[in-house]
């Protein structure tokens, strides 16, 4: 049985921005026709944390995913980041899932301890927070995307792809 996961990205946020690498990297992977997974995307959300984090709850009550990914653009990152963690002020949480893990195999992957604190970190708090009080066992992470050129492209999709596929088989 294919496993269903919720991809999401995030709109633009400054007005000299082309695009946001998140949602390219996610139109990147609807151009994959190999992937043995019902992915579902919700793109382009919101950059506000109230607004995105409803729609995703929304989204994860509707879908009800085997796994959440949620992406956003750190352009100045240089490697796809995986979050350790969201903070929302004394309140520190983590996601169920072990990142050693998903990263094996990768080239261009670290893990971060710093989500932001904009609207990738609300978000990332407010899914987690939604998993626990309402006791879901769904694995969500969070994956900040660099801003992608012709060079590192190939190397981010296949790391990106890597860990769908390792999440998968968590």
């Amino acid at each position: 049985m294919a496993k269903r996961i919720l991809l999401t990205s995030f709109e633009i946020w400054l007005s000299d921005q082309q695009s946001n690498s998140s949602d390219d990297l996610l139109l990147e992977v609807l151009k994959v026709d190999s992937l043995p997974h019902d992915l579902k995307f919700l793109r382009r959300l919101p950059v506000d944390v109230d607004l995105a984090s409803l729609q995703v709850i929304q989204k994860i009550s509707e879908l009800q995913p085997h796994y959440i990914i949620c992406c956003g653009m750190a352009a100045s990152r240089t490697k796809l980041s995986l979050e350790a963690v969201a903070s929302c002020k004394e309140s520190v949480l983590h996601p169920v899932v072990e990142l050693e893990k998903l990263v094996t195999g990768a080239t261009a992957i670290e893990i971060s301890y710093d989500c932001g604190k904009f609207v990738c970190e609300g978000l990332y708090y407010s899914v987690l927070n939604y998993l626990c009080q309402n006791q879901l066992a769904t694995p969500c992470i969070f994956v900040h995307v660099p801003v992608l050129n012709s060079e590192n492209l190939p190397g981010i999709l296949a790391d990106f792809l890597l860990i769908i596929n390792n999440l998968a088989l968590s």
